[in-house]
């Protein structure tokens, strides 16, 4: 019990959201947002992030590392963009966003995207690179053939209506 005490405690210290950093160097991160594990690269006072985005184990990068091939000819180089992500957004698990990137309202990405270039709004992207899958309306209809109504219920209760459905 004590050793555990004594690492939650050395944890708070010394391991620091990612998120608390970014916005702390300048990241712009609205409302009701959920980003969990997300990480930013060295330049985050480039990324705009909208109000309602949910990311997980996303990376959300804004430099081209790629120019340390011609350090020898150019040492200064750096080829730096920002990252602007509107409102309402989903980004899937382990998705990599990279310099440039804009993604306008009510996207969805799959997750394990490699996401560059313009995500235009009401529209679903998946793969690497991402390209448009479908609209968010063929999407929506999809989601209602399939939907359960489990938000507020307890794990229980979920479970119970969950199985329902798939017993075998």
């Amino acid at each position: 019990m004590l050793i555990k005490r004594f690492f939650l405690i050395v944890k708070s210290i010394f391991v620091k959201n990612p998120v608390d950093i970014a916005i702390k160097n300048g990241a712009k991160i609205g409302d009701d947002c959920r980003l969990i594990n997300v990480t930013f690269g060295t330049e985050p006072y480039l990324v705009k992030i909208g109000n309602h985005v949910s990311a997980t184990d996303t990376h959300i990068e804004t430099h081209d590392g790629g120019v340390w091939v011609f350090r020898d000819k150019h040492p200064l180089w750096d080829i730096i963009k920002p990252v602007i992500i509107g409102n309402n957004v989903y980004i899937g698990k382990g998705c990599l966003i990279l310099p440039g990137t804009i993604i306008e309202d009510n996207v969805v990405i799959g997750a394990g995207s490699i996401v560059t270039g313009v995500l235009f709004k009401n529209t679903i992207y998946a793969g690497v690179p991402a390209k448009k899958i479908k609209t968010l309306d063929e999407y929506y209809e999809k989601c209602e053939q399939f939907k359960f109504d489990t938000k507020g219920l307890s794990f229980q209760l979920k479970k119970k209506l969950v199985m329902k459905r798939y017993k075998n």
